[in-house]
């Protein structure tokens, strides 16, 4: 049993009114677990969750405060969770150690086949999904914003979704390259502390094997990006 545990909690004002298990109700059912198994609870992490599922800031601090302090990752309610391929996949990915106050038996041979199964349903359900709206279309349906008339007195909402959209793109490439230049941005930055020119890290970089993201040399232009970035 584990002497430390590090909670996390999910909350969403749908979800808590559909299951009625709100905030308070996960941190007592953690508390009564941490009681039972002589545990402590050495921190909490709570994820107010958004619309996009894979935006999970709140379970990577949780997932790395675990690794660190060699202690085990303890969520309230399995159920909750179990259909959630993004949550499974990074529980499994981190190699922390796991438990849920209503299935304490679940290891994570089960967390690989409740993604599995996740996983199946998530893609059955997609499939049906393009198969409808394929035949609908092909009666000639219009479907979405194609169909006659949808943006009529609309047009400003239209053009402020395009460019909201635009911006959340930018957002998007931002966060990824931040992430994927996170263990170069220090090594970046020392180097040009020390007083080499853009060129001569972008060289020293490829010197030493790294590669940009998308597995090309390095030049001046992604040593400046990278900079920026810091």
């Amino acid at each position: 049993m584990p002497g430390k545990i590090i909670a996390y909690y999910r909350v969403s004002t749908k979800q808590q009114g559909a299951s009625g298990l709100g905030l308070e109700g996960q941190r007592a059912a953690v508390e009564a677990y941490a009681r039972q198994i002589g545990a402590r609870i050495a921190a909490g992490y709570v994820e107010v969750e958004s619309g996009k599922i894979a935006d999970r800031p709140e379970l990577a601090k949780a997932l790395a405060h675990a690794r660190r302090s060699k202690a085990t990752l303890c969520v309230a309610k399995l159920d909750r969770l179990s259909r959630n391929v993004e949550f499974l996949a990074k529980v499994m990915n981190s190699n922390a150690e796991f438990v849920a106050c209503d299935n304490p038996a679940a290891n994570r041979l089960t967390l690989h086949i409740l993604a599995a199964v996740a996983e199946a349903e998530a893609k059955a359900i997609s499939d049906r999904t393009k198969v409808a709206l394929a035949a609908a279309k092909k009666r000639g349906i219009k479907l979405g914003s194609a169909r006659p008339g949808h943006w009529k007195g609309r047009e400003e909402r239209r053009l402020a979704g395009a460019r909201a959209g635009a911006k959340a793109a930018g957002l998007a490439l931002t966060k990824a390259a931040r992430e994927a230049y996170g263990d170069l941005r220090p090594i970046v930055a020392d180097l040009r502390q020390k007083g080499l020119s853009l060129r001569a890290i972008a060289n020293e970089l490829n010197c030493q094997g790294h590669t940009t993201r998308h597995g090309r040399p390095w030049n001046p232009m992604q040593v400046c990006r990278v900079l920026a970035s810091s």
